[in-house]
């Protein structure tokens, strides 16, 4: 009878506005590339201070829900990912949406999103104080492993083996650029006082995915073609679409609440091992890259179930799952609450609204979504010249908004024209991206750790969760290998029966 008691005030028309406004605040936020889900939830905190706590942590939590899926709008229509979350869905998103199926990887990603944020809400709301005990096993060893488990991913996502290496060794160097983690010391800055905390990711980002494909679509018209993208059908996915996708659904739900469950790691993580898990457990990973409705699925039913269960050890423990909960719980203690296992015994209402704030705002996430689908499809309508200096416009503003460093823009463009060359040459961008993401993460661990254990390796390395990571790195490493043995193995099989 509590538990009803505490769930009324979500069914009251202000929290039920708040949360909407902040769900559709959060996906417009999220479609803007270089205006990520972090920045909304900063920004619109001080409009809380009035709101009661479940109002006002609902409208946050709906910002944040709404950003982490908006950043896949601009990723399938523009290339261009609105947040770091949505860098994975390029690979498929964009290829469909050039085809003129923007609207059904609209809808994909709409409901692959849905169904993973409602299934994270699901284990938020049964399990969150057990399951938060998992992330208090995880220190330098077991991050170091798990940076190295995704790092591996690199090998299955490239066609060409050895250019994805370099492409990630690439990306690794590029991410020691800066302070020390351990010392502090300056590192490879040439000088330049704005590298001294490295490249700003999002920038890279942008200039990586979106401003090389602007470069590329601008040779495209030079040559006399006319980059045009064919006209926008549909909203809805077929049922084939839907029982090809089933697996990753599943697979994606589950990696996103797992990763987001440990603190510090974050939705990208989460998608580009979502996606790497898909492509190897599929029959026909070839299609993956080639506008796959699995690929889509993958990477947004992960992302999005990262937000509920990031939650898990903000509640349950007064850790952050990410960075974003990190605000949050800023938002949290301005109410005068305190994150941690008390909060469970002190403020059980709070607790118990968040719970089912959390499902209405995945739910408004999915209306807001389905219904602008046709709104969001017609940017494919502008011709490409036109399209193209609006990106470029949208690349500089999102750029410098972040930081408001001009440095910022100068990262943007370089990682442009080096992001325009790998993809001329087959070079993966993915790649590059993967290692600029955990790279910093897998240092950091490696070098902490081994301070701890006395730069003995094999205390450093002895732990099971540890070990458990190291396992399946292997096993990510050797896959490759085995799939192209076993598909020249098929081929031959089918050419002795011809």
């Amino acid at each position: 009878m509590d538990t009803l008691s505490y769930l009324l005030p979500l069914l009251q028309p202000n929290t039920l506005w708040a949360i909407a406004l902040g769900t559709l605040g959060g996906l417009i936020i999220g479609a803007l590339p270089g205006l990520t889900a972090t920045m909304g939830v900063a920004l619109l905190i001080p409009l809380t201070f009035g709101m009661t706590p479940v109002m006002g942590l609902n409208m946050l939590i709906g910002i944040y829900i709404g950003g982490i899926y908006g950043g896949c709008v601009s990723s399938i229509l523009l290339r261009t990912p609105g947040t770091p979350a949505s860098a994975a869905t390029v690979l498929d998103g964009y290829p469909m949406a050039a085809r003129g199926e923007a609207g059904k990887a609209l809808g994909l990603a709409t409901i692959a999103s849905t169904i993973g944020g409602l299934f994270a809400a699901v284990i938020l709301a049964t399990l969150a104080p057990q399951l938060a005990g998992i992330a208090l096993k995880f220190g330098a060893p077991e991050y170091f492993a798990l940076a190295f488990f995704g790092l591996t991913i690199i090998a299955s996502l490239s066609g060409d083996i050895l250019k994805g290496v370099i492409s990630g060794m690439l990306g690794i160097l590029i991410s020691c650029v800066g302070a020390d983690p351990i010392s502090g010391m300056l590192r490879y800055t040439f000088g330049i006082s704005g590298f001294a905390s490295g490249f700003a990711f999002t920038p890279a980002l942008i200039g990586l995915f979106a401003l090389s494909e602007v470069f590329t679509q601008l040779e495209t018209l030079a040559k006399g073609g006319t980059g045009k993208i064919l006209s926008v059908q549909g909203r809805w996915p077929s049922r084939q679409d839907m029982r090809d996708s089933r697996g990753a659904l599943v697979r994606g739900s589950i990696i996103g609440t797992l990763i987001g469950i440990v603190p510090g790691t974050g939705s990208g993580t989460a998608s580009w091992i979502s996606y790497n898990e898909a492509r190897r457990a599929s029959s026909t990973p070839e299609k993956f890259g080639t506008g796959y409705a699995p690929g889509i699925c993958a990477t947004e039913s992960a992302n999005n179930a990262v937000c509920a269960a990031a939650l898990i050890p903000l509640l349950a423990l007064g850790v952050p799952g990410d960075v974003v909960t990190a605000v949050l719980m800023g938002g949290l203690m301005i109410q005068g609450l305190a994150p941690g296992p008390m909060l469970f015994q002190t403020n059980p209402d709070v607790v118990v609204g968040i719970f089912g704030g959390t499902f209405i705002a995945t739910i408004f996430m999915f209306i807001f979504g389905m219904l602008l689908i046709p709104v969001f499809s017609r940017i494919l309508m502008i011709p490409r010249h036109i399209l193209a200096v609006a990106i470029v416009i949208f690349c500089f503003i999102g750029s410098f908004a972040i930081n408001l460093n001009p440095v910022d823009l100068y990262t943007m463009v370089g990682f442009g024209v080096l992001g325009w060359g790998m993809q001329k040459f087959g070079f993966s961008q993915a790649a590059l991206c993967i290692a600029l993401i955990l790279g910093p993460m897998m240092e950091a661990n490696l070098r902490r750790g081994l301070l701890q254990a006395g730069d003995n390796v094999f205390d450093f390395l002895s732990g099971p969760i540890t070990l458990l990571f190291l396992a399946l790195s292997v096993l990510s490493l050797l896959w490759p290998w085995y799939a192209a043995r076993r598909a020249a193995a098929r081929d031959a099989l089918n050419n002795q029966d011809g």
